[in-house]
């Protein structure tokens, strides 16, 4: 009972994180730590230690693979126009790309990358903003992957 418990109220706090972490990046173009780090904490918790789709090898892999791919992207942009106001990525959607990997995987990181992507270029298409903010569209892509995971693959 106490096991359901838990992993009801860990599932319940993500989620709380990750629509925090999703409307804060809208409003004011950070994501906090505060939410981030708990988001990234509660993913390897249930990956460990609770029934998921995804092991905890795969997730480590995915995570570290998701904070190069962040890393490998903000460096090329970086030195490809160096002098821009805001930098195309942040450290912020960084970490979210690494919180991302531990609880999708490797499949679900890619898939979730995908859709994410192709969501903010159609947000950039309607609103022609210079800023767009990743965290919500790459959060809604990991939710869309998750599910296309569980009934797709």
């Amino acid at each position: 009972m106490i096991y359901y418990i838990f992993f009801s109220l860990l599932l319940i706090g993500a989620i709380f994180c990750a629509y925090r972490m999703g409307a804060t990046d809208f409003k004011r173009r950070i994501i906090p730590d505060v939410y981030l780090f708990p988001f990234l904490f509660a993913g390897l918790l249930i990956t460990t230690f609770f029934p998921w789709p995804i092991t905890i090898a795969d997730s480590v892999v995915a995570g570290a693979m998701g904070y190069c791919l962040g890393l490998v992207v903000g460096f090329i942009f970086e030195h490809i126009k160096p002098n821009l106001k805001y930098p195309p990525i942040g450290m912020g959607d960084i970490k979210l790309l690494g919180a991302g990997g531990i609880w999708l995987g490797t499949l679900g990181l890619a898939i979730a990358m995908l859709f994410a992507c192709v969501l903010a270029y159609l947000w950039n298409i309607k609103k022609k903003q210079k800023y767009i903010p990743f965290a919500p569209f790459f959060l809604i892509g990991g939710f869309l992957s998750f599910i296309t995971i569980q009934f797709l693959v």
